[in-house]
């Protein structure tokens, strides 16, 4: 806690710099590509050590916004020109695997949904706009759609460092567990929900293609043999 409150202290320090506001676009726009930047920390910590102060919550909502979209319409665009090394990039390990096949999935089902909700788990920003860019998602209306989702994202980050700062004016360190705690609850509802729906969810479109041709193979086996066909025959 004590080292919380140094690190509170010298933000507080930076917050009549106009720095302040280029590191919190580039850091917003960076986590489009680099999973690991703080873009929602930073945001939700600024906010906690503005306290309400309406006008510098707006403009950080904001720039929070702008950098996020920005950096989301670059990673859709890597997605779009160079999609096979983007995807192969993305799915070194077991883990890039699993996040592209599920973005790649959502794409196809819900690809707005997708750019919306992505942001709110981890690496999603990553896997949501490679996977849109590689499989031609329309620019259009990714442009408008993440528009829309940054700015989402932007204002519940900013209302959830708010919700700490008033909780907690004298103690910004406080403020700052608080809206973490608020955030990572979030995360994990979402997570949790997104894990439900695809346990209980409809079936994949791939699958019911799949019954239908075990069926025909059924029949055929009742009927007899029939001409055989290769791959290349089929439809």
């Amino acid at each position: 806690m004590e080292l919380l409150g140094h690190v509170t202290e010298l933000l507080r320090g930076a917050l009549g710099s106009p720095w302040l506001w280029v590191l919190v676009f580039a850091v917003s726009g960076s986590d489009a590509l680099l999973p690991f930047m703080p873009s929602e920390t930073t945001v939700v910590t600024v906010a906690v050590l503005f306290g309400p102060d309406p006008a510098q919550l707006a403009l950080l909502a904001a720039i929070a916004a702008g950098g996020a979209w920005t950096g989301d319409c670059l990673g859709y665009a890597i997605g779009r020109s160079a999609g096979p090394r983007a995807i192969a990039r993305l799915e070194r390990g077991p883990n890039g695997r699993r996040r592209y096949e599920w973005a790649r999935d959502q794409v196809r089902r819900n690809g707005g949904l997708l750019i919306i909700a992505a942001r709110y788990l981890p690496g999603g920003r990553v896997a949501s706009a490679l996977a849109n860019g590689s499989l031609g998602y329309p620019v259009a209306r990714f442009v408008l759609v993440d528009a829309a989702g940054a700015a989402i994202w932007a204002v519940y980050s900013v209302l959830i460092g708010l919700a700490g700062g008033v909780a907690f004016a004298d103690e910004p360190a406080k403020g700052l567990l608080l809206s973490f705690g608020l955030g990572l609850a979030l995360v994990l509802a979402i997570e949790a929900g997104r894990r439900l729906r695809s346990a209980h969810g409809v079936p994949g479109g791939d699958r019911r293609p799949r019954r239908r041709a075990e069926a025909g193979g059924a029949d055929r086996r009742a009927v007899g043999p029939g001409p055989e066909l290769s791959e290349v025959d089929c439809p």
